[in-house]
């Protein structure tokens, strides 16, 4: 199967939290999207392995994408190396996107920028024919995808640009909801942790606000590029 956009998180919930809403436009608009995990989240301090793979399944429901996989790296202590290069290589070459969507360039959590990394080195190296890779017996070919670009998460990183997401926020919160095992729920009995908190969940709303507001629209998402933006006509600009 053949994706427009394939994004990339490091834990389940990262992708929701980032670009949930950029990605349910980008679907309403006929484009084919799917979302690959690279580790099962197993070091959160809520919730479990399995937990989270139900939360992502059902996340992966509401946004309506077309393929979700988890590679199952080790939560906290994958790193940017041959071996696990290789497994996104086969990714980007199953799916050949032409834009890939990865986490955060600099971030409170270390995978963040691990993973930002890991992902978009492993983008230009799907591109060389010489690195040979097989999935399920078959060779593949080469493909690098035509853009990578960063979501923002914990840190609020300026933005290269943002896309008006007015109209696709109510299902953006209903896609990170999904994870109720890993943000507010004040009945729950388990310890506290940086994104528990009611603020936190708020901030990911207002944060769309503001970026909106700067835009002149209702709410907006906000990601960096690796290189220069270009635009056919400046009346590409809003």
């Amino acid at each position: 199967m053949k994706l427009d956009i394939l994004a990339f998180g490091a834990h389940p919930d990262d992708v929701e939290l980032g670009c949930a809403a950029t990605i349910a436009k980008e679907i309403s608009l006929g484009k084919k999207v799917g979302i690959i995990d690279l580790t099962r989240g197993e070091l959160g301090t809520r919730g479990s392995a399995e937990i989270r793979d139900t939360e992502a399944a059902n996340a992966a429901e509401i946004l309506g994408i077309s393929v979700r996989e988890n590679l199952k790296f080790r939560d906290g202590f994958f790193i940017n190396d041959e071996v696990h290069q290789r497994e996104i290589i086969k990714m980007i070459r199953k799916y050949k996107p032409e834009i890939v969507l990865c986490n955060a360039i600099d971030d409170r959590h270390i995978d963040h920028a691990k993973g930002s990394k890991l992902v978009s080195d492993a983008c230009f190296l799907s591109g060389l024919p010489k690195i040979e890779t097989t999935l399920e017996g078959n060779v593949q070919e080469a493909w690098r995808p035509k853009l990578v670009y960063h979501y923002i998460q914990w840190k609020n990183i300026e933005p290269d640009f943002v896309v008006d997401v007015t109209g696709f926020m109510e299902i953006k919160m209903e896609s990170i909801l999904a994870y109720s095992s890993q943000f507010y729920n004040p009945k729950a009995n388990e310890p506290e942790t940086p994104i528990t908190s009611k603020n936190f969940l708020e901030s990911v709303k207002y944060r769309a606000q503001d970026l909106g507001r700067l835009i002149g629209t209702e709410y907006a998402e906000g990601f960096t590029v690796e290189r220069c933006l270009a635009v056919n006509s400046l009346e590409n600009l809003l």
